[in-house]
């Protein structure tokens, strides 16, 4: 299968970096797919759970948050504040994260703020998902 240079960089720190078959990120429109050779684009990326597969490898997920994807010369660089495995999720702190931004919700007194704990419950709701998802899947596979 052809491949193109992938490149994930959070915020603080470089996320992965190499060759890729596919990747399907989170959008406002909904999910999005990239192949090899695919058309220049820029898109918005919002948080939720990444796939991408490396050559040879299994199918791969993270966890992202707000970000965007520019597609070049069959080059992609996704830019994310924050992007994590699901073995490096804590479920306990994430679902405690869900609980804190509904409360910064009801506490929110302006739009911003209201916004901001709309981000953050995003951010954490997809951490919990992505989670979820890939306990349930290790748990298949050890059963």
């Amino acid at each position: 299968m052809k491949t193109f240079k992938l490149k994930i960089l959070a915020a603080d720190k470089p996320f992965y970096t190499g060759p890729c078959e596919s990747l399907i990120v989170p959008t406002p429109q909904g999910k999005y797919g990239i192949m090899a050779n695919h058309s220049n684009i820029i898109i918005a990326v919002i948080p939720g759970a990444v796939f991408y597969r490396v050559p040879g490898e299994e199918m791969k997920v993270a966890a992202v948050s707000h970000g965007f994807l520019k597609v070049e010369n069959n080059e992609v660089l996704l830019l994310v504040s924050s992007a994590e495995r699901p073995e490096e999720i804590d479920a306990r702190r994430a679902k405690y994260s869900v609980q804190a931004a509904k409360q910064e919700l009801l506490r929110s007194k302006s739009k911003q703020e209201y916004y901001a704990a709309q981000a953050h419950l995003a951010r954490a709701m997809s951490r919990l998902r992505v989670k979820d998802k890939y306990d349930t899947l290790k748990n298949r596979v050890e059963e």
